[in-house]
């Protein structure tokens, strides 16, 4: 899994970032968290590819969403026939139709708008899951958490091999899927080679808003949470005044829900080249592995919990 940070900038881009976008890849599926202005090209520009199955929007504020029209528009010149869903959230599809319809034309691929309440099932596979969560933003706000299914446990080969006698093939699928099987005149059962499950990985971005406690709750053991942080500490008044939060405040939520690693995002223009300060802010107080104020073009591994395992 890997987390390319297209636009890290707050309502207005600067010279040295984009408005708000976030481009996840999993397994060959590649989703895109918001989709600010000029996002297609930082996805030419960072080498992504334009291979977006779902677009996740977590607010129609022109900074997150004025970059949808430009890309759909792409993907029609570039011949697409894969359908793409956008999600938004309750209440807005009508006004993105009318941004999207804006240049008088439909893409030809299939689209979708699905709309979103807090608490609902976005996707749902075999393998994860994406949910919305509540966000306190100035208008309607959601915001999504990627949650991996687990993993089946470690098998245990030298123990099958060595104590059961057990030798590679069918029988070690078997066991490793949950199944019983006969060997040397009794029953192996799973758990004697295959140890607990292993948990997946859990992303999460939150959008724009002001802290949370539903955003605590998803965030719970997060290995990467994608937080706004549009504003240092001594303007907390004002985040507050806008439906925002300060490093220091996404620091204290990341540490309330044992988050891992805490990418700090949305910053105001008045921090332009001053990103360190809010990293330090936040730095100070996080428990965590690591955090830090997300770069445009920056690209990071979201590792397994139990890192250096399959």
């Amino acid at each position: 899994m890997r987390v390319t940070f297209l636009g890290t900038s707050g309502a207005v881009p600067t010279t040295e970032r984009n408005p708000s976008a976030v481009l996840l890849r999993r397994e060959g599926e590649r989703f895109l968290f918001d989709c600010g202005e000029g996002t297609q090209r930082q996805m030419m520009r960072f080498s992504t590819g334009f291979d977006v199955s779902h677009i996740f929007v977590t607010h129609l504020h022109g900074d997150h969403v004025l970059g949808i029209p430009g890309l759909l528009q792409t993907l029609d010149f570039n011949d697409r026939t894969d359908p793409l869903a956008i999600h938004a959230p309750h209440g807005t599809r009508r006004q993105l139709e009318q941004l999207i319809e804006a240049t008088g034309e439909r893409p030809t691929y299939p689209l979708r708008i699905h709309q979103i309440r807090p608490g609902d099932t976005v996707l749902d596979t075999d393998e994860y899951t994406i949910e919305a969560f509540e966000t306190d933003h100035r208008t309607k706000s959601i915001g999504y958490v990627l949650v991996e299914n687990d993993r089946k446990g470690r098998f245990d080969r030298q123990k099958a091999e060595e104590e059961l006698g057990i030798s590679p093939g069918p029988k070690y699928s078997k066991l490793h899927a949950g199944e019983p099987v006969e060997h040397d005149g009794r029953t192996i059962q799973p758990e004697e080679v295959v140890g607990p499950p292993r948990p997946g990985r859990r992303v999460v971005y939150t959008g724009d808003t002001r802290p949370t406690a539903a955003a605590t709750e998803a965030s719970e053991d997060a290995d990467l949470l994608i937080h706004e942080a549009t504003f240092a500490e001594d303007r907390r008044d004002r985040a507050g005044q806008t439906g925002h939060t300060t490093a220091k405040q996404a620091a204290e939520l990341a540490n309330r829900a044992g988050a891992k690693r805490l990418a700090l995002t949305h910053l105001s223009t008045r921090y332009a080249g001053q990103g360190d300060r809010l990293e330090a802010e936040a730095s100070e107080i996080f428990e965590g592995e690591r955090v830090f104020v997300a770069e445009d073009g920056q690209a990071i591994d979201v590792p397994f919990p139990d890192a250096g395992e399959t």
